[in-house]
Formats: structure tokens, C-alpha cells, sequence
């Protein structure tokens, strides 16, 4: 249903969708050379706009119904590496997966990323996104020195350390809606090879993968853990917790020195299925088999199987069936890690629901975006096919205990909170509003996301015209 190929300037009509295939909306795809990179978006084009680039938010904060989607994969390639100061200019356009192929065999990795590599660097930005080392380096736009940002007034360079640091801080997590980012100069680790120094466990109960995040967040820069969702008993929430940090060439045995720097994943692609969603007792297999496959002990890994699993199956979000599915993830600080285990037993009971991927991380301190998700403390994230009132139901009481414990869902990821929550979730939302406004006065750059939780609009009567 989401099609998100290279459009030519002239704009076609397309179905668009996030990665959960659900809540589809029709909007004009524009190549992004209607913009340009000093550009003006009012140009050729009438009505709310929005910049997208590899459709990898799960829910519609890549989309705007009836209005045009800038499609900012066809930005111009930009790519200048100063190798001393270890800082990269680049379009915004470009996907991390394609960054990596470059920068890893001349010595370089990205600061941060998710557990997908196929998110543009403007996507990044944009959702600030966080990876498996966030208590260690905090989240993407910690490590951006530098963006061009074009908004209906024309372009403006932003930075996070001059007068511009309230607007940067405004798009780093602003969701696209301060306006078109174009390019972006962010600063980039050095690593010796393309491969990580792993160490697996097996954790027999949730408590004890609690635990064992705590423990390698002390002495490791990258950390996760997978949580079976569906174990019960004394086995509740038991899981595999991965560390690790970059390998150096002296650990690489003689095989992998010959590809140390080489960054080539596999990819291979599955047929649409054909029932509505995993049968339960599937997952419960499936689940089994990964518990037990994990095997404990370290080892030498490439970084695409570290980092980016599932990017091995290109289309993996078809394995939830026509109805798609949809990713709920929040984050509470310290304290609060009763709601965890909660939340695991509040959807395993719920009827007709089967928690299928669900991810456990630690978070460090909070970035200084206004929107950004990250803050101290815990997140767990899982993936839930689309089951009716029911689950609706659930996680609308988990989505109240979660603001009322002061944490947050995860905007890049939500298709379905309720609105009223926003403000407890996000308390610098009339700054950031403040703030966008004056990037973009005539409110162009919106999203079905920002109309549906009135993040633009605080007054019901604006936020419906």
C-alpha cells in the first residue's frame, strides 16, 4: 500500500502508509527538487506539506492526507568527510544503510542507530532517534554539529551552540514539522573494522534481564535485550540480553580480517502471508526457538546481524498479516519498572492479543529536544498485530499509567494515542509550538500524526480546518 520509489518533480497521487500498513491516506509525492535546497516549499504546490523519506515510521507521522509529501530521497547527493575533525556533511535524503557502505571501510560509523539501518539521515533527525547505546552516547541529534532547514520563509542554517539552538532544538524530534531538512553535518566514531565484540546471555525471568542491562551498561557501549512476551510462570518475561562493543582488528580471526571493513548485508524478501495475523501458536514457537538458539558466550559478529536484524528480510512487516500491525513503545524513569512487567501481563491477557517482538533497553539522559522521546530510565517496545476493541481498550490503560508514572510513547512509533495525553507526556509542547510557529507561520509543514494529536493546533477549531 506504501510506495515510496523516487518521484519525479511533477507529482503523482499515491497511497502512502508507515510500516505498520496501517491507516492509509492519499497525498501529491513530490520529488525534491520542487524545493530545492535553499528552496521555498510554497512553490509550486498549495496546502499543508510534509518531508518523507524511507516510510519507516510505523504509524502516520510520515504522511499528510490531501496535501504533499516531499519526497526527500531525491534531495541531491551531498557527501564531504573531513576525516580529522571525524564530522560528515550530507543530504538528508541519504538512508543509513547506504552511509554505512561508505563511511565503514574509511574508519567511520554513525553516532547513533536504530534497530533499523533504513531511515534517512533527515528521518533521524527528525524522530531523534535512539539506539543500543543511548546510556552511553545519548540519542542521534546529540552528535549533529549542523543542519540547513527550509521552511516556508526560505532556508535557515541551524546549529545546536548559537542563537539558532532554540529552532535546532525545536527540529531535532520535531517530526518533520518545522520543516524540510535538507542536509545535515553530524559527527561520526572511528572504528577499526565493520564487525562487533559481542556477548550473549540467556536471563531465566524478567528480573533477572533487568538486571543483567544494568550490569553491561557499566562496561559496555552498546546493550538490548529481547523479552519473550509470551512466557509465563516462573518464566515470565525470561529473555537474551546482547552487549557488545566495536571489534578491533586484532580480534578478528584471519577469515574476517580479509573483510574488516567491508559492509555488505544480506537481504532476502517474503510473500505476502496469508493469515490475518501470526497463529498463537506460532509465536509461542518461534519464541521457544529463539530462547534456546541464543546461544550464551561471546563472539565476533558483523554489525548488520548486531545491529540490524531484521533488515535481513527487506519487507519482515508483511509477517503480520492484511491487517498490519503497530508498534508500542514508551518510557518511564527509574522507579517505575512495576509497569514493565505490567504491560507484558496487561497484553498477554488480553483477548485476541499475542505480543510478538518485543525489545527492552536502558536510556541514559534526555536529549535537549523538546519532543524528544528518550529520557532516564527504562523503555520497552512490542510489536502487536492489529486485534480490534479490545486491545484498543489495554492500551489505553497502559497509555495513562505510562503519563501518569511521568513517562512518554514513542511519536515515531504511535498510530492510535489518545490526544489528551500528549501534554503530561510532553510537557515543553506550548515551547515547541512557540518555537515552530515562528519557523513556519503559516503552519505548512503538518502530518496526519500532528493533526490527530493537535500537535500544531492546540485549538480544536484550527486543528480541524
Amino acid at each position: 500500500m506504501s510506495s515510496d520509489r523516487p518521484c519525479p518533480v511533477g507529482g503523482e497521487r499515491r497511497l502512502l502508509t508507515g510500516w505498520g500498513r496501517t491507516s492509509p491516506s492519499m497525498a501529491t509525492v513530490v520529488g525534491a527538487e520542487a524545493v530545492g535546497r535553499g528552496g521555498h516549499p510554497s512553490m509550486g504546490f498549495s496546502g499543508p506539506a510534509l518531508g518523507r523519506g524511507l516510510g519507516r515510521s510505523y504509524g502516520d507521522a510520515a504522511q499528510v492526507g490531501g496535501g504533499t509529501i516531499i519526497d526527500a530521497t531525491t534531495l541531491p547527493r551531498l557527501f564531504q568527510l573531513d576525516r580529522e575533525a571525524a564530522s560528515l556533511r550530507v543530504d538528508a535524503g541519504v538512508g543509513l544503510e547506504d552511509l554505512l557502505r561508505r563511511i565503514i571501510p574509511l574508519g567511520f560509523f554513525v553516532p547513533v542507530t536504530p534497530g533499523t539501518a533504513r531511515v534517512t539521515v533527515g528521518g533521524a533527525i527528525a524522530s531523534d532517534v535512539h539506539g543500543k547505546n543511548h546510556h552511553r552516547d545519548g540519542s542521534f541529534t546529540r552528535h549533529v554539529q549542523g543542519l540547513t532547514l527550509v521552511t516556508s520563509d526560505g532556508p535557515r542554517r541551524l546549529r545546536p551552540d548559537d542563537e539558532t539552538a532554540p529552532f535546532f532544538w525545536a527540529t531535532a524530534g520535531g517530526m518533520g514539522l518545522t520543516g524540510l531538512i535538507t542536509e545535515a553535518t553530524i559527527s561520526l566514531p572511528r572504528v577499526e573494522t565493520g564487525y562487533i565484540a559481542s556477548e550473549t546471555t540467556r536471563e531465566p525471568d524478567l528480573d533477572a534481564v533487568m538486571r543483567r542491562l544494568i550490569e553491561v551498561d557499566r562496561t559496555s557501549g552498546y546493550s538490548v535485550a529481547w523479552v519473550d512476551g509470551l512466557s509465563k510462570g516462573r518464566s515470565f518475561g525470561r529473555g537474551v540480553v546482547n552487549s557488545g562493543d566495536h571489534a578491533p582488528l586484532d580480534a578478528l580471526s584471519p577469515a574476517q580480517r580479509r573483510t574488516a571493513t567491508r559492509y555488505d548485508p544480506k537481504v532476502v524478501s517474503i510473500p505476502p502471508l496469508p493469515y490475518p495475523q501470526p497463529p498463537g501458536f506460532a509465536m509461542k514457537a518461534f519464541n521457544e526457538l529463539w530462547y534456546r538458539a541464543s546461544r550464551p558466550g561471546r563472539r565476533i559478529e558483523s554489525i548488520s546481524s548486531f545491529f540490524h536484524p531484521l533488515d535481513a528480510l527487506a519487507n519482515w512487516n508483511l509477517v503480520y498479516g492484511r491487517r498490519g500491525f503497530l508498534q508500542w513503545q514508551f518510557a518511564v524513569p527509574d522507579g517505575n519498572e512495576s509497569l514493565i512487567a505490567e504491560s507484558l501481563s496487561t497484553l498477554a491477557a488480553t483477548e485476541g492479543t499475542r505480543p510478538t517482538l518485543v525489545v527492552l533497553k536502558r536510556f541514559g539522559p534526555a536529549g535537549h529536544g523538546h519532543l524528544s522521546f528518550p529520557i532516564p530510565g527504562w523503555t520497552l517496545a512490542v510489536d502487536l498485530p492489529i486485534n480490534g476493541a479490545a486491545l484498543r481498550r489495554a492500551l489505553d490503560e497502559l497509555d495513562e499509567k505510562v503519563a501518569a508514572a511521568g513517562g512518554r510513547l514513542y511519536l515515531a512509533k504511535d498510530s492510535r494515542l489518545r490526544r489528551e495525553l500528549i501534554p503530561p507526556m510532553y510537557p515543553r509542547l506550548d515551547e515547541w509550538r512557540t518555537l515552530r510557529d515562528r519557523l513556519d507561520p503559516e503552519r505548512r509543514f503538518r502530518s496526519d500524526l500532528s493533526r490527530r494529536l493537535r500537535l500544531t493546533d492546540p485549538d480544536p477549531e484550527t486543528a480541524s480546518s
